[in-house]
């Protein structure tokens, strides 16, 4: 059966607009008429990812690509299996729709969207370019590619990809917020009165928390600093107001982990891998992706950017069915895991965001510091790095920079006395760890970093076991793709700027300096 008949026509009809009771019929009745079933198998299994049924769609998909393996089958079920954090199997659906490469905007953009969460800007961008080439007014394919074209390094094909947006999509929050993080602006580049009026006119509240953050991030570029954190925190408290975020939440994951640890450090450790990846952790925005850089300029090493691959290996070995990855049900259910089995599931999951598998890699993914002990005994020969910046630096840091809106993890960052709440347990669990694991843990100043960065780059190669090589001080020339917040920085030498910016801020910050004075956190 043909694309075009009238029965396939209007599933895909009735799929476009998210009716998927209408899909349910509709394919069933073209599976009465085809007998293969390919195209029915297909649009069911569409129908039930959209009620949120994922694994009866990728069954129902695997189905209709085996009696079909058409690209487009096939990039759907990459989809679906990155969703439920299926790498591998994602990366091989992957690979096979691009011998079967389907033709239409969709197609390519999702296949664009599974390289980008397998961590292959590059192998993204041609896939992006297509679907903006196919379809031009479909705002998010406009988006995407310009987003790759961020993470490649190709700035000004980026800046052009979003003010071509822009100029069909005036308010597009996400694309004004990209534009004013690709690089930084002076008095006679920037957008603040663009920005401005849009924010005036925004009621979206997701486009006025990213045009508020564009606002203060131009704002602070020009050196209008009060004014910039007028309007960032303006954009944070509006957003705030709408969580229901309570620090208690992430008070009991940090209480779980240090009560678990006893049994933990004691548990059965079968076959550990002898595999030696490099973990960078620490808390966000504190320099943990200049290191990642520094460490993967290095001949020996390289990025496999900010992996998911430890919580999820360890939520599996939990086996809870709690709705988020980390929680005191999870870490209490480890006390009878084997680590051994966590270490070599988190090598199978990180495998497909390598490109060199005969170097060792970077594991940069800050929040990491939570598993700092089962990475320890599951990965015996790993090195562990962890990240510490000035505690006011880093509670601005955190409430400066956007992190993914929809994840949950990030929800204290959007009001100060939170940041400093979890930054002071933060703080207690890195003691922890130190005293729990003598000189497993190499800590390092991010003012220290940037006062020498040759001497601190020397011991954190030391501690990883490398030889010294000049290119790590070079790290700016790493053409490596960058996804992260830090992308335009790290393309720069080592920079001051950044080093005591909370006392622009000290009046602001004063009841989170009274707090931490009271915690026993030093911020002199």
């Amino acid at each position: 059966m043909s694309k075009t008949d009238p029965q396939i026509a209007s599933a895909r009809a009735a799929l476009a607009r998210g009716d998927w009771p209408a899909v349910v019929r509709a394919a069933q009745m073209v599976g009465d008429a085809a007998p293969q079933r390919a195209e029915a198998l297909f649009l069911l299994g569409l129908a039930e990812a959209g009620q949120g049924r994922i694994s009866a769609a990728i069954a129902l998909l695997r189905q209709a690509v085996a009696r079909d393996p058409q690209g487009e089958y096939r990039a759907q079920l990459a989809r679906l299996l990155i969703m439920t954090r299926q790498d591998s199997a994602a990366a091989q659906a992957l690979a096979e729709a691009e011998h079967a490469l389907p033709d239409d905007a969709l197609s390519r953009d999702t296949m664009g969207c599974v390289y980008a969460r397998l961590g292959d800007h590059a192998a993204s961008l041609p896939h992006f370019a297509h679907a903006v080439a196919q379809a031009p007014d479909i705002l998010e394919y406009r988006y995407n590619h310009a987003a790759a074209l961020n993470f490649v390094g190709q700035v000004s094909a980026a800046e052009a990809a979003l003010e071509a947006l822009i100029a069909r999509a005036p308010g597009h929050g996400r694309a004004h917020h990209l534009l004013a993080s690709l690089k930084r602006h002076t008095a006679d580049s920037h957008h603040v009165p663009r920005l401005r009026a849009q924010l005036d006119a925004a009621h979206d509240p997701r486009d006025r928390l990213l045009l508020g953050y564009a606002l203060a991030k131009e704002l602070d570029d020009l050196g209008e600093h009060d004014a910039a954190f007028t309007a960032l925190a303006a954009a944070n408290a509006e957003h705030r107001a709408r969580l229901p975020y309570r620090f208690a939440s992430d008070a009991a994951n940090f209480d779980a982990i240090e009560a678990a640890w006893p049994v933990l450090s004691h548990a059965a450790v079968s076959g550990a891998p002898t595999e030696a990846p490099i973990f960078v952790i620490g808390m966000p925005r504190t320099g943990t992706t200049l290191v990642d850089r520094i460490l993967s300029s290095h001949p020996a090493v390289e990025s496999a950017g900010e992996l998911q691959a430890m919580p999820l290996a360890v939520k599996h070995a939990a086996g809870t069915r709690t709705r988020t990855v980390l929680d005191p049900e999870t870490i209490a259910a480890l006390r009878g895991a084997d680590l051994g089995a966590i270490g070599h599931d988190y090598l199978v999951r990180a495998h497909h965001h390598r490109r060199d598998t005969t170097r060792r890699f970077v594991d940069k993914f800050p929040g990491n510091f939570h598993y700092a002990g089962i990475v320890a005994r599951a990965l015996p020969n790993a090195s562990i790095i962890c990240l510490r910046r000035h505690p006011m630096d880093t509670v601005l840091s955190n409430f400066r920079n956007l992190f993914a809106i929809t994840s949950r993890y990030y929800d204290y960052s959007y009001d100060l006395m939170d940041i400093a709440r979890y930054y002071a347990r933060f703080d207690r669990l890195m003691r922890f760890w130190q005293a729990a694991m003598p000189g497993r843990i190499l800590e390092v100043s991010y003012e220290d970093l940037v006062a020498d960065q040759e001497g601190v780059t020397r011991r954190m190669l030391d501690h990883a076991g490398l030889p010294w090589d000049a290119a790590c001080l070079d790290f700016h020339r790493n053409s490596a793709p960058v996804s992260t917040p830090s992308a335009a920085q790290v393309r720069r030498p080592i920079y001051r700027d950044a080093l005591a910016r909370w006392k622009r801020h000290e009046h602001a910050l004063g009841e989170v300096a009274a707090f931490f004075a009271a915690q026993g956190i030093a911020t002199d």
